[in-house]
């Protein structure tokens, strides 16, 4: 698969005019292309501001920080055909962008076409491409006072050939890069378009929550959808009543946006999002997110039976919740007060993909913490407590109770996902 995967990558390349068109980066040409990052001293005061606004909204800083400083680059991605190492975006001259012109910068954030050669998608430069000309050249103003970090970072060393060859891209880039600028629809409402602007542009929300095709690009007819990221799930956005938005109001989302809290409670990449980017946004751009999220019309979503409660194995799920669950999430599973989610009604829980229950049994997980709710609660792990099984009747209870319905869980992915975090085995039980 891999091999044919490369020989219809060097296929496409001799697309001619097609390419031409994917790869032009004539929309860089407003940029400046003499000074470069390293050599800007006294940058626009209020571009700057106004940039780094743009930087959270892009959530720069939660991909190229990892333990060598802000923007130092070397953060872990890992991709079905391999582990990338995010790249240095200080303005050091030798190992990150300070050798870097405007043009260059835009053509790597827009156009995916960096220093070292073509990008891998797992940089969203798929959705950067509609960033407007405006919020690029402020983010650059704002880059310019990052403060230089050495670190030079190997970013595809962790690729297996072909797919190390940066050239490769040319070839996915014709085949799925849209080279092309935001545009608002004129059905939707200035707030909604606002809304959705925040959504595919900077907030690239899509490359979490989108599925995606065997070759790792984004499945347009079910945008927003629900998608696979790794060892977690991105959850459906429509207006879904089940298992996506339907349910829930605009405040409520809104509220979710800002604080990681309202009924669900954030964990995992999404906690991240919202402690390094949501958050840091105005009550205004977080309205406009959730009005144009409502306005999405709900993907195909058939409502699966509810377990039964009468069968042994949701009898045992019972009782395991009791004992184990009850006293954070309530014998009705209506949550403590923000600090830990409510079960009854939380249409994530109710996805076709348990992955992310699965996820925080095995190994715990950790709330977001924001300025207007400091106190991130933690969840422990179960691990060592709950073989496969049992995990998964714990969760057929909480997914088929207080109103919820969801297909079963089943015990062998639990022990794959066991395997795969490398999680505790369950102790001996007697």
């Amino acid at each position: 698969m891999k091999i044919t995967s490369f020989i219809v990558f060097v296929a496409a390349i001799g697309a001619g005019g097609w390419s031409w068109k994917k790869l032009n980066t004539a929309r860089s040409d407003v940029a400046d292309d003499k000074v470069v990052l390293a050599d800007i001293t006294s940058p626009d005061p209020e571009a700057v501001k106004r940039g780094e606004y743009v930087m959270r909204t892009a959530d720069c800083a939660a991909c190229h920080t990892a333990d060598k400083g802000v923007f130092a680059g070397a953060y872990r991605i890992s991709t079905p055909f391999g582990d990338l190492l995010s790249s240095n975006i200080t303005p050091d001259r030798e190992s990150g962008i300070g050798k870097m012109t405007a043009r260059d910068f835009f053509n790597a954030v827009r156009q995916g076409q960096g220093s070292k050669g073509l990008l891998y998608p797992a940089m969203p430069f798929t959705a950067y491409a509609k960033l407007t000309d405006q919020d690029m050249q402020d983010l650059w103003a704002y880059m310019a006072t990052v403060k230089p970090v050495a670190n030079k970072v190997d970013e595809n060393a962790g690729m297996p050939f072909p797919f190390n060859v940066r050239l490769v891209m040319a070839g996915w880039d014709v085949l799925f890069f849209d080279n092309s600028g935001f545009s608002a629809e004129n059905h939707l409402s200035a707030l909604e378009s606002r809304g959705k602007y925040l959504v595919d542009a900077g907030g690239h929300c899509s490359a979490c929550h989108s599925p995606r095709n065997s070759l790792g690009a984004e499945i347009d007819s079910a945008y927003l959808q629900g998608g696979r990221l790794g060892d977690w799930y991105a959850p459906d956005l429509t207006s879904s009543p089940h298992a996506g938005l339907g349910a829930r109001s605009a405040a409520e989302i809104t509220e979710y946006l800002k604080t990681g809290e309202a009924g669900p409670v954030a964990t995992g990449p999404m906690a991240e999002a919202i402690e390094h980017s949501l958050q840091y946004m105005t009550d205004e751009d977080l309205q406009a997110i959730a009005t144009y999220l409502k306005s999405l019309p709900a993907a195909t979503d058939e409502k699966p039976p509810m377990i039964a409660a009468t069968t042994p194995a949701m009898q045992r799920g019972a009782l395991r919740y009791e004992v184990n669950c009850a006293a954070c999430h309530g014998v009705a599973g209506e949550g403590m007060g923000g600090m830990t989610a409510a079960f009854a009604g939380n249409h994530t829980l109710q996805s076709d993909d348990a992955t992310n229950l699965i996820h925080v049994m095995l190994v715990g997980g950790r709330a977001a913490s924001t300025h207007a709710k400091i106190t991130g609660a933690g969840m422990p792990s179960f691990a060592w407590k709950m073989d496969d099984r049992q995990i998964a009747e714990t969760l057929d209870y909480i997914r088929n109770s207080w109103g919820n319905s969801a297909a079963p869980v089943e015990a062998a992915e639990v022990g794959r996902l066991r395997e795969s975090l490398r999680a505790q085995s369950p102790l001996p039980q007697h």
